[in-house]
């Protein structure tokens, strides 16, 4: 998933370019998303990636309405470097941050 403005990245470990952030440190991290399909009669599926693995999903159904949002979170051990980012399965996001939003960030080193 491709974001288009960044509101907060003290440190600069998420890149914008990539659409992924990278742990700085080990520890217990705090993720949570929502996000917002367009179009009628269509499913989105959004997936948390860790290192390539799908931790979290979520899902909104095809039902005949124009917007229908998805959201998650989770909290995740993660080693230094370990990398997230948010995968589309399927369907289509409303463009623009203020629809859409991926956040993430240290609760707890270790």
């Amino acid at each position: 998933t491709d974001w288009d403005k960044v509101l907060v990245n003290i440190g600069n470990h998420f890149d914008l370019a990539s659409s992924i952030f990278v742990a700085p440190r080990k520890g217990i991290y705090s993720f949570s998303f929502h996000v917002v399909k367009v179009y009628n009669r269509q499913t989105i599926q959004v997936s948390l990636m860790q290192n390539g693995y799908p931790v979290i999903s979520a899902f909104a159904g095809d039902q005949d309405v124009t917007r229908e949002a998805a959201s998650n979170g989770v909290l995740l051990l993660m080693e230094r470097e370990d990398k997230v980012h948010l995968k589309l399965e399927r369907g289509n996001l409303m463009g623009g941050w203020k629809y859409s939003t991926f956040s993430g960030f240290l609760v707890f080193p270790l």
